[in-house]
Parts: C-alpha cells; sequence; structure tokens
C-alpha cells in the first residue's frame, strides 16, 4: 500500500481500539461503490459493507448493509423507534463520520453514533469494509463488525 492517508491512520488506530487488527488494501481504480469493491477485490458484492449514514431528528445514524441491498427508510424508522429518516446530504455524511462517502468506515468516527448491522451480512464469513478513504478497505467477520460497533443485527434491507 501507498502512504497511509490519515483518515486510513484513524480507522487503523480505532480497529486497534476495538481489539482488531486489520490488515487495510488499497485499490487505486477506487472503491467507491459496492460493485467497485467487489470488482477490486474479487468477491460478491454483496460481501461488501455498504455504509448508509442516514439522518433524523435526533441526528445521523450510520447503517451498515449488504453491498446488495438497499436500506428501507421504514425499518429503520421502526429499529431506532423514532420519526422520520432520510439520507444524509455529503455535508451532513462527511460531519457525522469524518470520512468522505465512498470512505465511509465502521469506526474512527469523531462522536459516536448510533449504527444499525443488517443480518443479511451474517451470511458471509468474511466481509470488506471501507477504511476511510474510496480507495481502501479491510476485510473482517459480520461478528467482529457487530463486536466493535456494539450493535446486533437487524432487517433493514428493502
Amino acid at each position: 500500500m501507498q502512504e497511509t492517508k490519515p483518515a486510513t491512520a484513524r480507522v487503523i488506530a480505532a480497529a486497534a481500539a476495538a481489539g482488531l487488527d486489520i490488515t487495510v488494501r488499497q485499490f487505486p481504480e477506487g472503491t467507491r461503490t459496492a460493485a467497485d469493491a467487489a470488482a477490486a477485490i474479487g468477491c460478491d458484492v454483496a460481501a461488501i459493507v455498504k455504509s448508509i449514514v442516514m439522518h433524523d431528528d435526533v441526528g445521523p445514524l450510520l447503517v451498515f448493509t449488504s453491498g446488495r441491498n438497499r436500506v428501507d427508510a421504514g425499518k429503520v424508522e421502526a429499529e431506532i423507534g423514532g420519526g422520520a429518516v432520510r439520507r444524509a446530504t455529503a455535508e451532513e455524511a462527511r460531519a457525522a463520520t469524518g470520512y468522505a462517502i465512498g470512505g465511509t468506515a465502521p469506526f474512527g468516527h469523531p462522536a459516536p453514533l448510533r449504527m444499525l448491522v443488517d443480518r443479511d451480512l451474517l451470511e458471509f464469513e468474511e466481509v470488506w469494509a471501507a477504511a476511510g478513504t474510496p480507495d481502501t478497505v479491510f476485510p473482517l467477520t459480520p461478528r467482529q463488525l457487530m463486536a466493535a460497533t456494539g450493535v446486533p443485527p437487524v432487517d433493514v434491507a428493502e
């Protein structure tokens, strides 16, 4: 890998603080979308962890879903027990997570976030998450993702 960017260094440090020793892979062609990441890695798009920042009247919420899925706002609303949710703007997403869209990692955020993990990710022995930039990813197990984020799996897919 080339020089580690500050966002990726933050992911590595946050992973270590959560007890994970991750191996970041960089793909110059980019891993901005789930399809891009799957093509670069050579895995099923469903094994990619999509990080979707949502927003409601309480604030930001980070939803991790399988790369093959779309997030169902109604299911998210039911899970958080609140009002209407919407997809965050790019600016809101960066402010909440500290990462650009396409590079949003599961940890290393500037402040604690509410999170949900799609149960469909449990179908895989290994999944791939963004590592802070739109061209870096790392593998982990779904159980490691849930342990590091502190949330159980739920049904959030359309």
